[in-house]
This record gives structure tokens, sequence and C-alpha cells, in this order.
């Protein structure tokens, strides 16, 4: 079995792998300053939970865009799973080649995102990520890693707007039911909802215009189901597409380790 970690700012995503086939998997809340044995504690109770045996993974790689977790996971691996984690970089083995500027550059989770789609869909192919940041990922029909756009994630958007402004209230983002918004939530919750999707959309015309009509786009992240509703350019959703691709670059270079 393959355990993976996609480690983002605001969760943590676990997937346990059973061959090609996704167990089951787990949404966790980011603690940084969390330990290696509370972690492997929590691992071992979810495990149990879901009748896995620890002793079953043999395969553990991590995609983390929060380095001060990086120490405690790798301690976590060796302690709870006796194994030494595979940790996703731009200078992993993941058969994508990396276009940016400076390779180094790009997330962990932006690599397994393109790694993922590309594999699953084909090139040209966009990935929209809606997390703590709204990140846009190109791969070309040739299997390269072009580049992409990164915005403020709707969470953060959410705070700023509520810190920054002395009488408006923390509100949940969700659909109002339409534009025009008849209380102060509601308008919020317009402006944000549909700030988000005009935002989305526009940027996914953009890309379209630059890369042909052919191009996939496929939307994952925390709000992907609800901004689909309503965009005109995001229209299929992969809510695994992270672990997915963790997976596949397991499957090229982690049994090698």
């Amino acid at each position: 079995m393959l355990l993976a970690l996609d480690v983002g700012n605001t969760n943590i995503t676990v997937g346990v792998y059973e061959d090609a086939v996704l167990r089951t998997r787990w949404r966790l809340r980011t603690v940084r300053d969390q330990t290696s044995d509370e972690w492997g504690i929590l691992l071992r109770n979810l495990f149990d939970l879901a009748q896995i045996h620890q002793a079953q993974v043999d395969g553990l790689i991590i995609a983390s865009v929060v380095p001060p977790l990086d120490t405690s996971l790798a301690r976590m691996g060796r302690r709870y799973f006796h194994l030494d984690p595979v940790f996703v970089t731009s200078e992993t083995d993941t058969g994508i080649t990396i276009r940016y500027d400076n390779p180094r550059e790009v997330g962990a989770d932006r690599i397994v995102n393109a790694v993922a789609a590309f594999h699953k869909y084909g090139g040209p192919v966009v990935v929209v990520d809606l997390g703590t940041a709204i990140t846009f990922d190109v791969v070309s029909a040739n299997g390269e890693y072009l580049g992409g756009v990164i915005c403020p994630g709707i969470g953060v958007s959410v705070e700023a707007l509520v810190a920054r402004t002395a009488r408006l209230p923390q509100v949940d983002f969700r659909n109002p039911g339409g534009i025009i918004g008849k209380t102060t939530v509601t308008s919020m919750q317009a402006g944000l909802y549909y700030g988000a999707i005009g935002m989305i959309d526009s940027i996914a015309e953009r890309l379209q215009a630059e890369l042909g009509p052919h191009v996939k786009t496929i939307a994952t992240g925390g709000q992907a189901s609800m901004i689909v509703a309503d965009s005109r350019y995001l229209k299929h959703v992969d809510e695994d597409i992270t672990l997915e691709g963790l997976r596949l670059i397991w499957e090229r270079v982690g049994k090698t380790v």
C-alpha cells in the first residue's frame, strides 16, 4: 500500500492506495507546530478506524508546500511506518519537463497536479486548484509544464475583506442565489462568489485563447464543485488529482528508492 500526503497551507489531504485504487482519503487541518508523534498517533487512529493495518504500507510520498512540517513528517514516516518518505521537488523524475525560468520555484503540489492532468487527460491541459491560493497550471501537448497563474484564494479574500473593514461581518463562501444582495451578508457573498467566478473565467478564457480551443480545463480543491456550477470554463472536477499525481510519481521513482 502507498501512503500519499498532499501538504497544503490550510489542509493536508491523506490518501491510501492499494495498487492503483484509492482505498480511502482524509482531509486534516495543517498544524505547523504538530510533532512527529502527534502526526503518527493521528494517522494510526485513522488507520484503525478504516480497518487498515499500518504494516501494509510499504511506500510513503509527500508533496509539501509547508517546509516547517517536512522534518516532522519525515520523522513520523520513519518512526511509525519504518519508511523514508519521497518528497516531490522540481528535481524529481516525474516525466514532466518544467519550463519555468527557475524550476525550483514551482510548488510540489503544482508539479503533482501537472503530472496527473497530463496522464489522465492529455495536453494541452490546465489545472485550476482552488486552495489557499488559486493556481492555474498549464501543461503543453508535449507534456511540458509551461507555467501558470497564482491568485489569492477565496478564503484569503474573505479574511482580508473582514480584517480591513470595520463593519463587515465574517461570512461563509456560498452562492447567495443571485447577483444583487439584499443584505450586507448576501451582498458580500455575491461579491465573493461571482467575483471568484469572474476572475477564474477571465483567466481561463485568456489561457484558452493562447493554447487553443482544444485545451482541457480541470478543477480541483475545496470549492471546485461549487464554482463549476456557474463557471463558463470550469466544467470538470477531479477531486483526487493531486493524490493521483503522487501515486503516478511513486510508480515512476518511489519503488527504486
